[in-house]
């Protein structure tokens, strides 16, 4: 009798140890007898983190995370409505809400099936969003009135080029992210039990032909609009010469025209002074109008003056009072 004790005490340890499952944190439990989940009523029997007790030998236990987890998905290609290809890497945040559906949708609650299952369910809704929008409209987002920059020079605010060029864009990346988001969550609680948290495209690129391409185009853009700014400063520059040049005409005009009075009110004095001093004594001023013409005529020894001796010129020289001695 003592000699069974020991492997029936055994025995009863090892069927405790089976009847016993831990669930940890962050987990969450459900047991499948007979190849079918044990259910309260309806509804999965979940066994939360704790220690908890089985049927041994029938039943499995499956552990689950229930904790946020991440689906990165790899990058696909995606057509837009300009029927152009654009390359698109994204991730989903989702958990596991319903663990019954889950694991009945999974087969087994494997998490590879279930993100396979997600990363479909997500590039369908993806594909719709943006084989309905052009790819300005998925690369850009939502602007703000804050796309203006001051004018250094008036101190006033001003739009800039590149903001009025954006402004007419309707950006719609963070739109397309919501109706992903929410189309996929209803989707994913109904089929796999899983609840879609967030939705991010990460990175958004174009292929490399198409890349060449639209670098060749804004580099044209760009060359059109320093070729726009160039001719501008040409003509800015020619309005500013033919200002400054309008100027100085104008101020020689004004130094000419101040001459011009200046010499004509001095010739008008000295004029008056001539006529004052032939007034006074007209011998005499004769007199000095002869001697300043003997002054200029003999100025050159190589001058040479063919005159009748008894000419009217020579009429000082001959009498100091100008009278012919004929």
């Amino acid at each position: 009798m003592r000699k069974l004790i020991i492997p029936v005490l055994v025995l009863l340890l090892i069927v405790f140890l089976m009847s016993v499952f831990v669930i940890h944190e962050g987990e969450r439990g459900i047991v499948v007898r007979f190849g079918r989940v044990l259910k309260d009523g309806e509804i999965a029997r979940i066994y939360d983190p704790g220690l908890h007790f089985k049927m041994p030998l029938f039943d499995r236990v499956k552990v689950l995370e229930a904790r946020i987890q991440t689906m990165d998905g790899r990058s696909d290609r995606f057509v837009t409505a300009e029927k152009k290809d654009v390359i698109i890497d994204s991730y989903v945040k989702w958990r596991i809400q319903n663990f019954g559906t889950y694991y009945l949708a999974t087969g087994g609650g494997s998490s590879l099936t279930a993100e396979a299952l997600l990363e479909r369910k997500v590039t369908d809704v993806l594909r719709s969003e943006i084989g309905s929008r052009e790819i300005k409209q998925i690369v850009s987002g939502p602007l703000d009135d804050n796309n203006v920059l001051p004018d250094s020079e008036n101190s006033e605010v001003v739009t800039t080029e590149a903001a009025k060029e954006a402004l007419k864009i309707d950006g719609q990346r963070d739109q397309i992210m919501e109706e992903v988001l929410l189309s996929t969550r209803e989707s994913a609680m109904k089929d796999l039990g899983v609840y879609v948290v967030d939705f991010r495209m990460k990175k958004i690129n174009l292929p490399d032909e198409i890349s060449e391409s639209i670098y060749k185009r804004m580099r044209a853009e760009r060359e059109s609009v320093a070729r726009k700014h160039r001719s501008q400063g040409r003509e800015k520059a020619e309005i500013i010469k033919a200002q400054a040049e309008l100027e100085v005409a104008t101020i020689l005009a004004e130094a000419d025209k101040t001459a011009r009075v200046t010499r004509g009110e001095a010739d008008a004095k000295a004029a008056k002074i001539y006529a004052d001093s032939y007034s006074q004594d007209p011998e005499f001023f004769t007199f000095l109008r002869s001697l300043k013409a003997y002054e200029e005529s003999f100025n050159q020894k190589s001058d040479i003056l063919v005159l009748d001796p008894d000419s009217e010129f020579f009429r000082y020289m001959k009498n100091s009072k100008g009278k012919n001695t004929k």
